[in-house]
């Protein structure tokens, strides 16, 4: 979702050239205007940084929600073992008022009085050796009841926390996704204050020619995995760009690899923070098609690249997935998944 306008050296001099010829081509696009135009491009700046702020907060959104679900499934999970337990507990209640029952029933009177009162002495030696094993068995069920119930108030307490961390986690991720909302409608608020020649300067700039297909020369991917991404991102070009999308209709940038990657049976981890570390650092100047490029100091915005310093991304709202030179945003990380 970053500036099409901030360009920055590339490492690759055809990646290079081809950078100044953008930013060249922007620059006749939006210089076509008069010169008392100049409040006009503060107004395109702030929406570039409208834009790139959205970003920043699509990626946060991203992470909340995806631990919002792992929570989601931790609570599903811990709710199935407590019940399991509840159960195990209510079958060993059962089974000691059985044993508790028949001891009663057994020994109702005192021992001594017992033996005194019985017709055959013998027999009820042997009925009171069976109740001292019927009491060793019950005192073993009872402490093995007692453990039961210890493990399933620490289990409820451990799910009580992961209820409370997923609620915050929500909350986190509707307050993200407020925040991405509110910068999209004051940049679509500041493009529509623009006049009409101008705001069609910045879409052209923006979108002409970018999902045709450029020279990507004789660069080969590392290995299948990565061919495979690469065919799948070039299958995306022109799909829109829709912020918290994995696709296959519309892709944020960190979707637009999630998706990509997962068509050649790799996952990646949801946000472009942290697809950054899914993989081994390489020089930019080393760069090999399929390997991620993340832009920005905190790795706000990622790409895949394609060969001859041309990347794929998903840029930001009204721009669809396309070409750009590596060096359109500055601070370029490769990972080679």
């Amino acid at each position: 979702m970053g500036s099409h306008r901030r360009l920055a050296p590339s490492g690759f001099d055809r990646g290079a050239s081809a950078a100044l010829c953008v930013l060249s081509a922007t620059a006749a696009a939006l210089g076509a205007v008069p010169a008392s135009a100049a409040p006009h491009d503060d107004t395109r700046a702030e929406v570039d940084r409208l834009y790139e702020q959205a970003e920043q907060a699509t990626e946060a959104y991203n992470k909340a929600d995806e631990r919002a679900d792992t929570l989601r499934k931790q609570v599903s999970t811990a709710q199935d073992r407590i019940a399991r337990q509840q159960e195990r507990i209510n079958s060993m209640r059962e089974a000691l008022g059985s044993l508790a029952g028949a001891q009663y029933r057994a020994g109702g009177l005192d021992p001594s009085l017992a033996l005194l009162f019985s017709d055959d002495p013998d027999d009820y030696l042997d009925k009171a050796a069976a109740l001292d094993r019927i009491s060793a068995h019950q005192a073993g069920e009872l402490k093995d009841l007692q453990e039961a119930m210890r493990e399933l108030t620490q289990e409820r307490v451990e799910a009580a926390g992961q209820l409370s961390e997923l609620e915050k986690s929500r909350k986190a991720v509707a307050s993200h996704k407020r925040t991405v909302e509110k910068k999209l409608a004051k940049a679509r608020e500041l493009l529509n204050s623009l006049p009409s020649a101008e705001r069609a300067a910045y879409d052209r700039a923006s979108r002409s020619g970018r999902a045709d297909m450029p020279d990507l020369g004789s660069a080969v991917p590392p290995n299948a995995r990565a061919g495979a991404a690469v065919a799948a991102a070039r299958g995306a070009l022109g799909k829109p760009y829709v912020w918290g999308s994995t696709g296959p209709s519309g892709f944020d940038c960190s979707g637009l690899m999630v998706w990509s990657y997962r068509q050649a049976g790799v996952s990646l981890p949801r946000t472009s923070q942290a697809q950054r570390h899914a993989g081994r650092q390489v020089p930019l100047s080393q760069a090999q098609p399929g390997d991620l490029v993340t832009y920005r100091s905190d790795a706000s915005h990622v790409g895949m690249y394609v060969g001859n310093g041309q990347v794929i991304h998903a840029p930001y709202p009204g721009a669809p997935v396309r070409y750009d030179p590596v060096g359109m945003m500055p601070g370029a990380t490769v990972t080679r998944v």
